[in-house]
């Protein structure tokens, strides 16, 4: 079976039109503004082979609109939001009071939190990972097509060593998070072939 992948390089006016008809125009307006809010916080980052950062943040929509078919709007802004927090100067308040509750806790979700109590980056990551199990469905969704998007294209990573990292990481500890959904389970099935040659000494699937 061929990877299906996603790609938001048209920008988001092209990809607005390509969901009329999927999302009511009221709700599409409501995620025209959590992509202005991101693309602001974001500014000029850019992701490790060069394209926008935004580019990923609609990635995600991409996937969750047009292969998992979820339509709930406030599931839509978080996926556009999923990084403002860890990556940018926002605060989660600042993503609460503007988009409300549920969008908040949404992005609370897929944070990675800061290392706390003497924690080390690698053990909060692990702890990060691990509390994904708990996450409620919509929150974990949103997970799996951030991650999805990160890895699709996993061979153009420009550093060959994160390329075998990311991969094992993915099948250990994500991988596992996506066997509830079988979109995304036959999903990361098809990755796991795809890019078996970055195992190395580790099985490609769990």
């Amino acid at each position: 079976m061929a990877l299906r992948t996603f790609e938001a390089r048209v920008g988001w006016p092209v990809l607005r039109e390509r969901f009329v008809g999927r999302i009511p125009e009221r709700e599409l307006v409501l995620l025209d503004e959590a992509v202005d809010f991101a693309a602001r916080w974001h500014g000029d980052q850019v992701r490790p082979a060069g394209e926008p950062y935004v580019e990923h943040l609609l990635e995600v929509v991409c996937v969750l609109i047009e292969a998992v078919e979820t339509t709930d709007i406030d599931v839509l802004r978080a996926a556009v939001l999923h990084d403002v927090v860890e990556d940018t100067g926002c605060a989660l308040d600042d993503v609460r009071m503007r988009f409300g509750d549920r969008v908040a806790v949404l992005v609370d979700w897929v944070t990675k939190p800061a290392p706390t109590g003497g924690q080390s980056p690698a053990e909060a990551w692990s702890a990060y990972l691990a509390r994904l199990h708990d996450a409620p469905a919509d929150a974990l969704i949103v997970k799996l097509a951030d991650r999805l998007s990160n890895v699709q294209r996993l061979d153009s990573h420009p550093r060959p060593e994160k390329r075998r990292s990311y991969y094992q990481e993915t099948v250990r500890s994500i991988v596992p998070l996506a066997q509830s959904h079988p979109w995304f389970r036959q999903w990361y099935a098809t990755w796991c072939e795809r890019f078996r040659h970055l195992a190395g000494d580790r099985p490609a699937v769990p």
